[in-house]
């Protein structure tokens, strides 16, 4: 066989349609170079280049029922089964078609990241190779007229798969193209490909039962038909209805004390659309973005009075079960309990709008983490069969597995994908992905709440590693910054003189920032703030770049921390750690003593950081007067000034908002927990709030004023008025006050004078309940919005960002890149000048910023519990929230808050709930919002999830 001469080149039109937010379509032609010379990369072939060198082996993986052959898989195979891609006795010689890799970055970016790994010589000894077809004249393929780009796409892997069993056909290689799709495979075989689905090809593996274990559902496995859930609208339908205005779409939300209730917000109604029942519901999942159709005006209700806390109430364990109908007794207690309420004249639960849910756009699937319930295990042989897992999150229902392993998972924390839910299935469909070891185990709980809040923890790959620098510890900045052939260095700024300190909690390693000030001739200060200069090591579109990028931001739990990007980055490289010369990104004003900006500079620099205080051991010098150092006297300006800045702020209408914060103290020798205790903030923690602040706001005007369309920036929305509706009536009725919020001045000023003289902590509470009325902040680039919509309601801020913590936060990564370019110190990446690029890096730093927070919640939540194992208490606690059949009570000393049911406070039969006076009276005694009550308060194992968690008892 002879080699290819030199690539032959021609061109083709590749055509895109991009739909704009008003739903308008613009038509996008883009000429796309087509060659001759992409290879194969089989160390067999004689035709292809061999540079770069072949990565499939000449002789590759062999099954029981065929010989040597290479596997080209189809992207629902990369998003389905990518654990099994991982497998160390699985899979070699795989060919990803670059169309594969495209859709599955758009769908998802941790499981792409984990697909790049592997192509990435992130596992060599498995040998996977994008094939990049569509820039191959022979297996490039134009979309045709009418044509859906999912038909499309399965063409072009068709084409692939079609092209390398020709190209290799003198070779005793074979394809096997790998399909869970049955129309894509029978057009396959059509074309003389072997085609299979996932399952039979797994079947000739000698170790199939294993293997089959792991391989997601197929969607013909169900034959009984249990339910009739109603069909979704076709996709045509959906979109058509979207832009009519006859259908909304709008993302799912369940009801955390209601899992059978749902809402959906949309721009057309000023209040969410109630989703309520299962059938209404129709197999959504929470967060899943979904198309609603609105009910009659008849039914259209109020949110449910009563909490319902089991997805699966009254429902059977029996996995194969189609005896149930859809609609449980808690469903028509629910519905009872709305239809009751609709009778009632009560100021703010006014009727809402409801609707049923018609279709999915996007689903929120990700690894489930729960266990099989030990009464859908049937005794007998270990053929596979079907059982049922008890997720840990109560809000999802029950997951159909298929496994032979049953009785040995029984008493597991086990992990499960979904693969699909039929609308003749009661159940999701999903499969069995891994054991993470015995219910209640700490190794098992703290790896079940990564994955249940879907935070990537594994370590870093080789490939990633290999971008560090080669001479790892030994790195250090340079003495002079003017010689050499380097001008990015020659750009530096060096200001080692200046007597710069860093202000952290204790035992901070991943030191981000740091300070300094002096007053200059003219009685006005130099400040500065210094930001560890992480983009010198973090270049765009590297793996270490992709693997920031999907994880977003770092993840903080109790006794440990997950990190964005490689401990020798933010422990050591990149930490602003003192007595050591440091890179860093710096921001520098000069400021009167009112604090009045009168400039602002920005630099690359090279500092020398003189201490690491932690806030106490700051705060301690600053209140020393003994100490009359430069270093003390500099921080001593910092907090003259930050308290007038943060005055400013205030003025301007900034809000002062809560959350019941806590820290858990680990013992240092055994890592178990030992205390809760509440955080305390100091004058220093508010010093170095300030001026991050003043720093993000200073960054964000300058980048916008460079990249008006692509600037990475933080928004946070102003409140409809109908989120405080609950809370201002409850106010009213129970105090006799009011939260008015005609503007974040008027609510900041209304807040302030939520304050009741016999209950102290009566103001942080209404603060804790009104940051739940708020709505969220978020990243996004300066051209998805007009300016006026930039502004941060919380901060008071008209443009903000987030620059000063790149060891954490992807979003900081960019901002810096960003202000770089701006500055003339480097060119922008293409990445961070394209809208379309910008919206999908902010879309996932979006998502993992909430994941990571809730994490973090749930991380403190677990070892709060385990410090009650041992230690339960009576606790003074305060009612959020009443329902008919149960209160919520608030513990501060704990920030943990609970459901404490009706049958545990007294006779539910005799129990009246006054929903028009937020009052719950039951065996003579009255229960109202805002009551402080004595709980007792212990950690009991929730019999139904298996999850530990914290029980109140009223007193």
């Amino acid at each position: 066989m002879k080699r290819e001469p030199m690539p032959d080149v021609s061109i083709a039109a590749k055509v895109f349609v991009r739909s704009s937010k008003n739903g308008n379509a613009t038509k996008v032609v883009r000429e796309q170079y087509l060659r001759t010379d992409i290879p194969c990369s089989s160390k067999v072939c004689e035709i292809c280049p061999t540079i770069p060198p072949p990565v499939l082996s000449e002789s590759p993986n062999q099954t029981t029922k065929r010989g040597p052959h290479y596997v080209i898989v189809d992207t629902n195979i990369a998003l389905k089964a990518i654990d099994l891609l991982e497998h160390k006795s699985a899979f070699y010689d795989v060919v990803v078609p670059q169309i594969v890799l495209e859709e599955v970055r758009n769908r998802s970016l941790p499981i792409y990241n984990r697909l790049r790994t592997l192509t990435k010589g992130g596992s060599d000894e498995k040998r996977f190779y994008v094939f990049h077809n569509e820039f191959r004249r022979e297996t490039f393929v134009p979309r045709k007229p009418g044509e859906s780009i999912n038909d499309k796409n399965d063409r072009a892997i068709r084409k692939t798969a079609e092209w390398y069993k020709a190209h290799l056909k003198a070779t005793k290689i074979g394809i096997v193209l790998l399909s869970d799709d049955r129309a894509n495979r029978q057009l396959a075989k059509e074309q003389g490909i072997d085609c299979l689905s996932l399952r039979a090809y797994l079947k000739e593996h000698k170790n199939a039962d294993e293997l089959l274990d792991l391989a997601p559902s197929e969607e013909d496995t169900i034959k009984v038909k249990e339910v009739s859930y109603p069909p979704y609208y076709p996709m045509s339908r959906l979109l058509g209805g979207i832009k009519n205005g006859t259908l909304y779409q709008g993302s799912l939300s369940i009801n955390h004390y209601n899992v059978v209730e749902g809402t959906v917000s949309t721009a057309a109604y000023p209040k969410p659309i109630l989703i309520l029942g299962r059938d209404n519901l129709n197999r959504a999942f929470n967060g899943d973005s979904v198309v609603i159709e609105l009910l009659p005006q008849s039914q259209w209700k109020h949110p449910s009075t009563e909490a319902t806390t089991d997805s699966n109430a009254n429902g059977l364990d029996n996995a194969d079960n189609d005896e149930e109908a859809v609609f449980t007794d808690e469903d028509r207690k629910a519905l009872a309990a709305h239809a009751k309420s609709a009778q009632m004249s009560s100021a703010e639960y006014k009727i809402q709008p409801t609707a049923k849910i018609v279709g999915i756009i996007k689903r929120s699937w990700r690894f489930y983490v729960g266990h099989i319930s030990p009464n859908s295990v049937v005794e007998g042989s270990n053929a596979s069969r079907n059982v049922l897992v008890v997720a840990l999150d109560r809000a999802i229902p029950r997951i159909r597995i298929k496994t032979r392993k049953a009785k040995e998972l029984v008493g597991k924390r086990i992990v499960v994908a979904i693969d699909s839910w039929p609308e003749y299935s009661k159940f999701p469909e999903g499969h069995f992905v891994r054991s993470l070891g015995e219910i209640e185990s700490k190794e098992a709980e703290t790896e079940a709440l990564l994955l249940e809040h879907d935070v990537e923890y594994r370590p870093f790959s080789k490939a990633v590693l290999d971008c560090l620098p080669a001479e790892g510890h030994d790195w250090k900045a340079p003495e002079r910054l003017d010689v050499g052939d380097d001008e990015q260095l020659k750009k530096r700024r060096d200001l080692r003189d200046l007597l710069v300190c860093s202000i952290d909690p204790p035992g901070c390693q991943d030191i981000d920032d740091a300070l300094h000030a002096y007053e200059l001739p003219n009685g006005n200060f130099h400040v500065g703030v210094h930001i560890a200069d992480v983009t010198h090591f973090v270049k765009a579109n590297t793996p270490l770049d992709d693997e920031g990028a999907s994880r977003g931001t770092s993840v903080y739990l109790v006794d440990k921390r997950i990190d964005m990007l490689p401990m020798l980055l933010g422990t050591d490289l990149c930490s602003l750690r003192p007595y050591i010369d440091r890179f860093a990104f710096s921001v520098l004003w000069e400021v009167t003593p009112d604090a009045e900006i009168v400039n602002v500079e920005f630099t690359k620099s090279v500092i020398r950081s003189r201490e690491a205080f932690a806030y106490e051991q700051a705060q301690a010098r600053i209140d020393d007067e003994s100490q009359q150092d430069p270093l003390t006297k500099g921080m001593r300006i910092l907090l003259k000034l930050s308290k007038k800045l943060k005055q400013a702020r205030i003025d301007a209408g900034a809000l002062n908002l809560a959350s019941p914060e806590v820290k858990v103290q680990m013992d240092s020798e055994t890592a178990d927990p030992g205390d809760v205790e509440i955080k305390k903030l100091l004058d220093t923690n508010s010093l170095v709030e300030e001026f991050m602040l003043l720093a993000n706001i200073s960054v964000a005007r300058k980048i916008y004023e460079a990249y008006p369309q692509t600037a990475m920036l933080r928004r946070h929305g102003s409140p409809p008025a109908s989120n405080f509706e609950i809370l201002n009536d409850q106010l009213r009725i129970k105090k006799g006050m009011t939260i008015d919020l005609e503007s974040s001045k008027t609510l900041a000023d209304s807040l302030d004078k939520c304050v009741d003289p016999k209950e102290p902590f009566f103001n942080t509470l209404v603060r804790i309940m009104a940051t739940r009325c708020m709505l969220a902040a978020e990243y996004f680039h300066a051209g998805s919005y007009s300016y006026p919509e930039f502004r941060h309601y919380g901060l008071a801020s008209e443009i903000y960002t987030h620059f000063t913590s790149p060891i954490r936060r992807y979003a900081d990564v960019v901002a810096h890149r960003q202000l770089a370019g701006a500055i003339g110190y480097e060119t922008l990446d293409l990445s961070h000048r394209d809208k379309t690029k910008m919206e999908r890096i902010t879309q996932n730093i979006n998502k993992r910023h909430r994941n990571a927070q809730f994490a973090g919640r749930a991380s403190i939540e677990y070892y709060v519990g385990q410090v009650l194992k041992k230690d339960e208490s009576e606790q003074e606690g305060f009612v959020i929230k009443l329902f008919s059949n149960g209160v919520v009570v608030l513990v501060p000393k704990f920030g943990v808050e609970g459901l404490i049911h009706l049958e545990d406070i007294g006779n539910p039969d005799t129990a009246v709930f006054e929903e028009d006076t937020y009052t719950l009276k039951v065996d003579g005694r009255e229960i109202s919002i805002f009551d402080k009550v004595k709980v007792f308060v212990e950690s009991v194992k929730d019999e139904t999830t298996g999850k530990r968690k914290v029980k109140m008892t009223l007193k």
